[in-house]
Parts: C-alpha cells; structure tokens; sequence
C-alpha cells in the first residue's frame, strides 16, 4: 500500500474494525434502496402521526383513495456482511446514475464549470502559492480527518454500547458513505492517473500513473467531505457543523498549501465527498431519529401522493 493511502486510510481503520467486530445484532438496519422507516424499539413519538398520514379509509378528496405510507423494512436473512454488502451494491448504482437525472443538472453543471475552470488556472494558482511550512501543512491536515475520524469512531461505540440509536445509526451511515467514497474513488485514481505538483514537467498531466497514488481526486478532502456531510445532516445541531465542515476545510486547505494536489483535485474531491454523503444519509437516514430526515421524508410524501393520484386517473 502506497504512503499516500496510508495516510488516507490509517484514521478510518479504527471505524472499519468496529465494523468487522461488531456483533449482527447491532447491525440491524434497512437495506431497501430508498428511504424507510426503520422498526425501532424505542418510545419515541410515532412517525406516521408526525407527518399525518392519512388513514386508508380516507382519500383525496375526489374519490381516490390515499397512498399507504411506507412500511418498516423486514429483516432479511444473511449476515450483517452479506446485507452490507447488498446495500452498498445498490449504492454504487444509485450514484454512478445520480448525474444523469434531471433534477442534478443544475450541480452536474457547477462542478463540471468549476473543474473546467480550475483545471486551466492549476499551475497560475499552484506558483502563486505561499511556500514553506509544508511538514505543517500536513501535521495540521493529519490530525483534521484523524479527529473527525476518531469522534466518529467513538460516537458509533457509544451508540453501540448504550443502544442510544440515533448515534448507533450515525456510526452506520458513515462507515457505508466511506465504502461507497473508496468504490468511487480508487477507481477514479486508477483512471485519472495525474501527477502531482512537483512530479513529472509540472504540468499535472494526466494518464501518467496506473497506482492509487495519484492527484487526481484529493483523497483527503473527499473522505474528510463524506464525513462531515453526514454527520451535519444527522446532527443539525450548528456547533456540530461548523465543527464537522470546519475540519473538512482545513484539511482540504491544507493538503492544497502542503502542495499535494492541484485545486481542480481538491474541488472535485470536496463536490464527490459532499454529493455521496448527503445521498447515503438520504437514502438511509431514520425519520425517527433525525430531524432532517424527517423534513426529507416530508418533501417526499406529497409526491408519493400525487404519483398515486396520476395512476389512478390513468387507469379510470
């Protein structure tokens, strides 16, 4: 394994081996595609009162009758593994698809205008540069993901040892939006193959590399993003996201001035982190524990109902 991956992967290990560890009991979550309720067995308030589902008996007005909410995921057989594994395959698919839906052209857009931009102004922006303090730069950046990383780590062991289930459920989704992160990642590295500043003419040419050792997406800020975006969702406390975004900055900045990527890597690899982090916790989250799944979840509902509605009056 290459020092670059190390670097990478050494204070995400910790959350990994949890995962390896932990008994299948703990690991009891949905692994529908989209979003559901997840049977819990903790007194909290109902979620189908919440959001007022309507009864059904009760329609819409014009004689339809209303859709049924969703229903809780059953468990399914197979180990925690095998279930994990199956989830993450849906994932993967769900994501390499996301660009080419037309609600995700307006971001589709923005990154493919940035990434243009800052690939022609790489090397104006990499010699204009402050120089210096690069051993710095990297301690600095080290102990960013390593904290986040290791608050995260302890935050799903609390979760686990108390059945607190909201940071149970935290723990989970992050452990999955990091696999998903490396599935999408390594193979992009092997792809893209960049040179980093300093190697080769300079020039960061691409197709230069066949190793996951390369420029070409920043690593650090794409874990670092995936982290912090689902942590700031599933806790929409302010201190935890300025907190969680604070640590992703700083380590994205300072990879940047340690001179290991180019910005165009680092601007693509904080829209990655921050895009497969918002739809693992969207895909996934728990309305019963999170206020902004629930608020999701809300925005959901009436297009669940229109759509029941639309197929009504085509089958009339």
């Amino acid at each position: 394994m290459s020092h670059c991956v190390r670097q990478i992967c050494t204070p995400l290990l910790a959350a990994f081996v949890v995962a390896l560890c932990a008994p299948a009991a703990h690991g009891q979550i949905s692994f529908a595609a989209q979003p559901v309720l997840s049977d819990r067995s903790f007194a909290a308030g109902s979620l189908v009162n919440s959001l007022s589902w309507p009864s059904p008996e009760e329609n819409d007005g014009a004689g339809h009758a209303a859709p049924e909410p969703p229903q809780p995921a059953q468990d399914e057989s197979g180990g925690l593994v095998s279930r994990s594994v199956k989830r993450g395959l849906q994932d993967q698919k769900q994501l390499y698809l996301a660009p080419f839906k037309a609600s995700n052209f307006k971001w589709d857009a923005l990154v493919l205008g940035g990434t243009a931009l800052f690939l022609a102004t790489d090397r104006h922006i990499e010699n204009n540069l402050p120089g210096g303090h690069f051993h710095l730069y990297q301690n600095t950046s080290d102990i960013a993901i390593g904290g986040l990383a290791g608050a995260l780590a302890g935050v799903w062991l609390y979760g686990i040892k108390t059945e607190h289930h909201h940071a149970r459920e935290t723990g989970e989704l992050e452990l999955e939006a990091l696999a998903d992160t490396f599935l999408i990642y390594a193979p992009m590295q092997l792809i893209a193959g960049r040179q980093r500043p300093g190697e080769g003419n300079g020039h960061g040419d691409f197709l230069k590399h066949h190793a996951l050792n390369t420029s070409f997406p920043g690593g650090h800020a794409m874990f670092t993003w995936t982290m912090a975006t689902v942590l700031s969702h599933d806790y929409s406390q302010k201190w935890v996201q300025v907190a969680a975004y604070g640590s992703a900055f700083t380590v994205t900045l300072t990879r940047f001035l340690a001179r290991d990527h180019w910005a165009s890597d680092m601007w693509v690899g904080t829209a990655l982190g921050i895009g497969i982090g918002a739809h693992v916790f969207h895909a996934h989250c728990d309305p019963e524990l999170s206020p902004k799944c629930r608020q999701h979840h809300g925005k959901i509902l009436p297009l669940l109902h229109l759509r029941g509605s639309s197929f009504d009056r085509l089958q009339e």
